[in-house]
């Protein structure tokens, strides 16, 4: 019995995502191809991997062979690259925002630096205006910002767009006659900039009850009742709610997620690029 490389990235996906469909995204197959996968392994191995039910979750043989599983593929991965011709090196400067390395980017780089063992990767976190000038001062050679216009840089790649939406207690932002509490990162942040901007023109009051450019701080502060954060839609953890706005001017305008480089000439940097445009797409 042998295990095939594209069985166990399937598995992986299912048991990280908890569903076909997410799994069939993260793996670039159809879901009848994932599932397909799932049943031989399953038959492969004589085991239950998964309980079904209306959460996917592993069964004890599940866990057991998760961690047999990540050896292999990781294996695979530093073998195939250790035969690239020729063999991919170097260092990247990374600098992206913490909100994102929080939420997104720990298993991408993980998986990155697991498939390209020769390539040393410098990642710094920091608010997206301040990694920007950096980056214009070429202290990074690629960075993941929030910027409204990615063509005006030759070689920026939009990775997304995606609503930017208030987080927190309705009911505290729906007393609209009383001061409102934010929960933001310090100057100088995008999210914060639109927040304040939208509660100025709608003449609001508002005050800065927290300020912290960590995104679990931001978390904790809001879920503990200080205040109303924005963030985007698909970065509100499951603990928090967005809050529905009742008139056009609480709308918040889209945020657009790009990435940046000086040039086309650095391999490692176009492959690390190229590598989390596709994951963060998935």
């Amino acid at each position: 019995m042998s295990f095939d490389a594209l069985t166990l990235e399937c598995f992986l996906a299912v048991a990280e995502t908890g569903s076909f469909t997410r799994a069939a995204h993260k793996v670039s197959r159809t879901q009848s191809a994932v599932s397909q996968q799932i049943a031989k392994l399953e038959k492969q191995v004589d085991s239950e991997l998964f309980r079904r039910g209306k959460q996917l979750t592993l069964t004890s043989h599940g866990e057991l062979l998760v961690s047999y599983a990540k050896q292999i593929i990781q294996l695979n991965r530093e073998a195939m690259d250790r035969f690239r011709s020729p063999e991919l090196a170097g260092e990247v400067r990374f600098g992206l925002p913490e909100d994102f390395a929080a939420v997104f980017l720990s298993e991408v780089l993980s998986d990155y630096a697991a498939q390209h063992p020769r390539v040393l990767l410098h990642i710094e976190c920091d608010l997206t205006l301040r990694l920007f000038e950096r980056f214009k001062k070429k202290e990074f050679d690629l960075v993941l910002v929030k910027i409204n216009r990615p063509e005006d840089f030759p070689n920026g790649v939009d990775v997304w767009s995606e609503a930017l939406e208030w987080v927190g207690d309705q009911a505290l932002f729906d007393h609209t006659e009383k001061t409102l509490p934010l929960v933001l990162s310090p100057q100088p942040c995008v999210y914060r900039a639109r927040a304040i901007q939208a509660l100025n023109k709608l003449k609001r009051p508002w005050r800065i009850v927290f300020s912290s450019p960590s995104y679990a701080g931001t978390v904790a502060a809001v879920q503990a009742g200080m205040g109303i954060t924005v963030m985007p839609r698909n970065m509100v953890p499951r603990n928090l709610n967005i809050i529905r706005t009742k008139h056009s001017g609480e709308t918040l305008d889209n945020t657009h997620i790009s990435l940046l480089k000086h040039h086309n000439r650095n391999s490692a940097v176009n492959d690390l690029e190229a590598f989390v445009d596709a994951k963060l797409k998935l």
